[in-house]
């Protein structure tokens, strides 16, 4: 298990977090493609495009981007979560 912690990039929502706790699998929309991070994995760090994270198979949050680092078990990813088109009219 890793720690995973997804935050928004609107500094006034920056400090409650997405989603913090373990996990033992997160599924990213890398900008080179989609990606797996398990335990121990090797340090990197991606930017991520448009898409899905997943969190053990159950958890999923939409993004329009970011940027993700995995150092020491541990997971940060930095994201513009994906927001509803205003309606008009």
């Amino acid at each position: 298990m890793f720690h995973v912690l997804i935050l928004d990039t609107r500094p006034e929502l920056s400090q409650k977090p997405i989603y913090e706790g373990n996990s033992s699998s997160v599924i990213l929309p890398g900008t080179e493609g989609e990606f797996e991070i398990l335990d121990f994995h090797k340090p990197i760090i991606s930017k991520l495009k448009n898409g899905t994270i997943v969190v053990d198979n159950s958890r999923e949050v939409l993004i329009q981007g970011g940027i993700a680092k995995m150092q020491f078990q541990s997971l940060v990813a930095l994201v513009d979560l994906k927001r509803e088109k205003e309606k008009t009219g």
